[in-house]
């Protein structure tokens, strides 16, 4: 299940290039590749690798399973300078698949609810590789103002305007280790970093009480130090279960309140709506989204 916080950029692609240049220690000899940013700090950089990937998107990592047929609900508050709001978001794990940057993908569909009205609907992409680390390879998220669809410019893919898959989840997260890239998306200012900050804590939500839960901190390096951070809470087994946020303007606190399996007309349902997304898509974002084969229906 992915959540993620709606991010603004502060400095832009100048510090992307300063990110990248510290990477960079000696001219590279001819014919060999340049070396890859290390966008999150030493020891974060992207290293996909299409073979690594199976061929089927079974998403079954421990913190982040992707079944489809499940529906997780989060609700809670988000307070701004304009004042606070109550936020739910609903995450369906469809049953469609998308090839992006040659990996089919499982196509994940949340929709996020400001005070009850739908602001955002969006068709992210994850795939798995074999060793069990999850990626994130792209997000078309349809805005909207007051119930009216107002566009998608935060649409990325990767392998398209440069934009560049990321992890979602590690295998085996371990504290101590390197920051890892979630995603990088320069043309739409995107750039999400993740630290595996604590192991094993307790925590309660609605949903129930978790003693295995994992701690992510994420956070973008665009944005000055008084951006504030994000924090996610993840169970094993089935996954996202909080949201918090350290400093910052603009917080957002978040607790799982529902897990559904889908019947089979609901599961249905949301496969043709999923698909419906996935084709307007075409004609809405026809520099990145129009260059992707279309979505398809998984077998049985």
């Amino acid at each position: 299940m992915a959540f993620r916080a709606h991010r603004f950029t502060a400095y832009g692609s100048a510090l992307l290039l300063a990110f990248g240049s510290l990477t960079v220690v000696s001219a590279p000899t001819a014919g060999a590749a340049p070396p890859a940013p290390e966008l999150c700090g030493p020891g974060s950089a992207i290293n996909f690798d299409r073979s690594d990937f199976q061929a089927s998107p079974r998403i079954d990592n421990t913190w982040f399973p992707l079944k489809p047929g499940m529906q997780y609900t989060t609700t809670g508050t988000v307070t701004s300078a304009e004042g606070t709001s109550k936020r739910t978001v609903v995450h369906t794990v469809t049953g469609l698949t998308k090839v992006i940057d040659g990996v089919k993908t499982r196509v994940l569909w949340d929709r996020d609810y400001s005070d009850g009205e739908l602001v955002e609907s969006e068709l992210a992409f994850f795939a798995q590789t074999g060793k069990g680390t999850v990626w994130l390879f792209g997000e078309y998220p349809e805005e909207y103002e007051n119930g009216e669809f107002v566009g998608a410019p935060s649409t990325f893919i990767s392998g398209l305007a440069r934009a560049q898959a990321g992890i979602a989840m590690q295998a085996r997260p371990r504290t101590g280790t390197p920051d890892y890239v979630q995603a990088y998306a320069p043309k739409v200012d995107f750039l999400d970093c993740g630290t595996v900050f604590k192991k094993n804590q307790h925590v309660c939500v609605p949903t129930g009480c978790y003693d295995d839960v994992l701690v992510i901190d994420e956070y973008n390096p665009l944005e000055p130090p008084e951006a504030g951070h994000q924090r996610k809470f993840y169970s094993a087994g089935t996954g996202l279960v909080k949201v918090t946020a350290v400093g910052g303007p603009d917080q957002e606190f978040m607790d799982l309140v529902k897990v559904k399996k889908l019947g089979a007309a609901q599961f249905a349902a949301v496969n043709t709506q999923a698909l419906e997304l996935d084709e307007r898509a075409y004609s809405v974002s026809r520099s990145v989204y129009a260059k992707t084969p279309p979505a398809e229906l998984d077998g049985p």
